[in-house]
């Protein structure tokens, strides 16, 4: 049951990616459509990134020595003000755990 359960997932998630990425088929989204689904990343992001950084020990952490806050807030910083997304947070993460390390 186990594996026809994830062999079903793979064939949704393929059959998923291929509707809008083979350029042969005649589905074409609209414009209004591709400006929502643009708001799906930053919103999956939050969804998984934000337990990490409030509630780091099971319980809501807002204490401006909170590592995970400041590391979050690092890595926004960085990004704004360079431009570029893998330098910063590799910055960002060694900000974190230096801050882990020196704060716990």
């Amino acid at each position: 049951m186990i594996w026809w359960l994830i062999v079903a997932m793979g064939l949704l998630v393929f059959l998923n990616r291929y509707v809008f990425l083979e350029p042969r088929l005649p589905l074409r989204l609209g414009a209004n459509l591709r400006q929502f689904l643009g708001f799906a990343v930053p919103g999956m992001l939050t969804a998984i990134c934000g337990p990490i950084v409030f509630l780091p020990d099971q319980h809501l952490d807002l204490h401006p020595l909170n590592p995970y806050l400041l590391g979050a807030l690092s890595a926004i910083a960085l990004v704004l003000l360079t431009g570029r997304v893998l330098p910063s947070m590799l910055a960002s993460m060694l900000i974190f755990f230096l801050l882990r390390s020196w704060l716990t």
